[in-house]
């Protein structure tokens, strides 16, 4: 069981903060997004750190998990937090992300869903970017006002 379901075991779906990582995996001038199994919107790869595991551990935990990809390396981009990084899941938890942005170096791998909280995987273009979860549609404009993307 990961840690945050661990948590909620005691706070319930109360307001709650969350470190962790998501990546940014970009190939071509395209970004690699995940159609969410939870919110139906379209997401970034990332997630929750672990207890004890530092937060390159959890980008290269949650891009494998998420999308089967490996990374040689992760760069540092940002990191965003504050109210405009809350989430209310449509199981009624609510959350406030303390995400750390990573940009994935040299990736290798076959694109595969393997975790069931995703349903689908893609590469999409800056102005293809619609239907996007509030927090990736942030992150996005970051990368775009940042000659990422």
């Amino acid at each position: 069981m990961n840690y945050i379901n661990e948590i909620r075991k005691y706070i319930g779906h109360k307001p709650m903060i969350a470190p962790g990582a998501t990546v940014a995996v970009i190939k071509d001038g395209r970004i690699l997004l995940n159609l969410r199994s939870d919110t139906g919107t379209w997401g970034i790869p990332g997630g929750a750190s672990e207890l004890g595991e530092t937060l390159e551990e959890t980008a290269a935990r949650e891009l494998k998990e998420e999308t089967n990809l490996e990374a040689e390396a992760f760069t540092l981009l940002n990191v965003f937090s504050g109210k405009d990084f809350y989430c209310k899941y449509p199981n009624g938890d609510e959350l406030y992300s303390v995400a750390v942005l990573y940009l994935a170096e040299r990736t290798a791998g076959k694109l595969k869903i393997s975790d069931g909280e995703s349903r689908q995987l893609k590469f999409f273009k800056k102005e293809e970017t619609e239907n996007l979860e509030s927090r990736a549609k942030i992150i996005i404009k970051w990368l775009i006002d940042n000659n990422f993307l």
